[in-house]
């Protein structure tokens, strides 16, 4: 499905944004726009973006559940949001 990734500076993505956007759309590619030389962004497959979405809640959601576990076993008692702002000073 995926032709791999290109990079493509800004500059040109500007004059080429459909075929860029059929190229990951269509084609499964990604395209790393540049500036300077650098990445700044990437044009990707919904789908590619959805999985990655799907990962980190996934992974946010275990560290969650972890911490929960965390402080049940040592008794401690979970922080209000109100209480956390106000010992960092938020």
């Amino acid at each position: 499905m995926s032709e791999g990734t290109h990079e493509l500076p800004i500059t040109d993505a500007r004059d080429r944004l459909a075929d860029v956007v059929n190229a990951a759309a269509y084609g499964g590619q990604s395209t790393y726009l540049t500036r300077r030389g650098r990445r700044v962004a990437v044009i990707m497959p919904a789908e590619a973006a959805e999985a990655a979405e799907r990962w980190e809640d996934a992974q946010l959601n275990r560290l969650a559940d972890e911490a929960v576990e965390e402080m049940e076993q040592s008794g401690e008692a979970p922080v209000s949001l109100e209480q956390a702002r106000r010992e960092f000073g938020l």
